[in-house]
C-alpha cells in the first residue's frame, strides 16, 4: 500500500502548501439550499420560528432545490401563476397590535396571528428563483468511473440519498444526504463533496468511532476537529481517484483554513487530522490497517 500512503502525503503536502501561500476563500459547489433558510421572495428574508421547520421539512421532501417561497397572489402579481394541481404549506405570521382599553383609557399589546399559504418557487410558473443563475447555463453532471467504483465499492457504507439540497451525515440514522448531481458545477465538485460527507460516515460507531462525529456542537472544538479531517479525507479520496486538480485542492485548503481558525494554535492539529484522514480514506477503501502493516514489512 506504498503507492496510497505516497498520494496521502503527496494531497496533504499540497493543501499544506496552499495554506502556507494563502488560500481563497472556501466556496459552495452546487446550487440552490444551504446558503440559508426558507425565504419570502417578496421580501427576500428569512423566515423565523416554526416556519423555518415546516417549509425546509417541505423542501426535503418534496426535493425543491428553491428555498424561496410565495402566495397564489404573489405569483400573480409577478405575471405566473401555481401550478395545477400544486398543494401549498401553511405558514403562520404573527404580529402585534396596540389597542386602547376602552374602560382605563391605557392601550396595550394585541398578538394578532395569521396563516398564510405558500407555494415553493418550483410549485409555479412563470415565477424566477432568482439564486437560479449560481449554476452556469449549460453544466451537465458526468459521472466519473473511478469515482462511482469507489462509492459503490465502500463496503457496509451508510444509506445515500439525493433529497435535500444540502450536503450532510447524519450519525443517528447512518445517512448521507447529497445535493442533486447536477447542481454542482462540475462532476470534481460533487465527489469531492460526496468524499467529505462519505469521510465523516467513518466516524460512525460501527466503523472508527471516531470522537468528533459524536459531537453535535456546531463551532466545538470536537467539530471543527471532525470538519478537518473530512476535508482531508475527501482531498486523499480525489487523490486516489485521480482528481487532485487545483481546484479541489484550493477549495479544500481553504476549508481547512477556515476551520483551523476556529481552533487555539496547534502545530500539530494538521498533522492529526491527516493521520485520521487516512484512516478514514483506507476504510472506504477496504483497506485494513494489518493489511498495510504486511505490505510494509514485505
Amino acid at each position: 500500500m506504498a503507492g496510497v500512503d505516497n498520494i496521502y502525503k503527496m494531497i496533504t503536502d499540497k493543501v499544506i502548501a496552499a495554506l502556507d501561500k494563502g488560500v481563497v476563500p472556501w466556496r459552495k459547489t452546487w446550487r440552490g439550499g444551504s446558503e440559508g433558510a426558507p425565504a419570502s421572495l417578496k421580501s427576500k428574508k428569512t423566515y423565523r420560528g416554526i416556519n423555518v421547520f415546516v417549509l425546509a421539512l417541505q423542501q426535503m421532501t418534496m426535493g425543491y432545490q428553491s428555498r424561496f417561497w410565495l402566495t397564489f397572489n404573489q405569483a400573480k402579481a409577478l405575471g405566473g401563476s401555481v401550478k395545477k394541481g400544486e398543494k401549498g404549506t401553511p405558514v403562520i405570521f404573527w404580529k402585534l397590535l396596540r389597542k386602547e382599553d376602552s374602560e382605563t383609557g391605557k392601550s396595550k399589546t394585541i398578538p394578532l396571528l395569521r396563516y398564510y399559504t405558500v407555494f415553493n418557487v418550483e410549485q409555479c410558473d412563470g415565477v424566477k428563483d432568482p439564486e437560479a443563475g449560481d449554476k452556469p447555463e449549460g453544466c451537465t453532471f458526468n459521472p466519473i468511473a473511478r469515482c462511482e467504483a469507489m462509492v459503490s465499492n465502500y463496503n457496509k457504507a451508510p444509506t445515500i440519498q439525493h433529497v435535500e439540497q444540502r450536503a450532510w451525515y447524519n450519525p443517528t440514522m447512518d445517512l448521507v444526504n447529497m445535493p442533486k448531481p447536477d447542481t454542482f458545477c462540475t462532476p470534481e465538485a460533487y465527489y469531492s463533496t460526496m468524499f467529505h460527507e462519505l469521510t465523516h460516515s467513518t466516524g460512525h460507531k460501527s466503523r472508527l468511532d471516531r470522537d468528533g462525529i459524536k459531537s453535535s456542537g456546531f463551532g466545538t472544538e470536537l467539530y471543527s476537529k471532525e470538519e478537518l479531517v473530512a476535508e482531508m479525507g475527501a482531498a486523499m479520496l480525489c487523490g486516489i481517484c485521480g482528481i487532485d486538480n487545483a481546484a479541489v485542492i484550493e477549495n479544500a485548503a481553504s476549508y481547512v483554513a477556515h476551520w483551523r481558525s476556529k481552533l487555539a494554535d496547534d502545530p500539530k492539529l494538521l498533522v492529526c487530522a491527516a493521520a485520521n484522514a487516512q484512516k478514514a480514506a483506507d476504510h472506504v477503501q477496504g483497506i485494513k490497517f494489518s493489511d498495510k502493516a504486511d505490505s510494509e514489512e514485505d
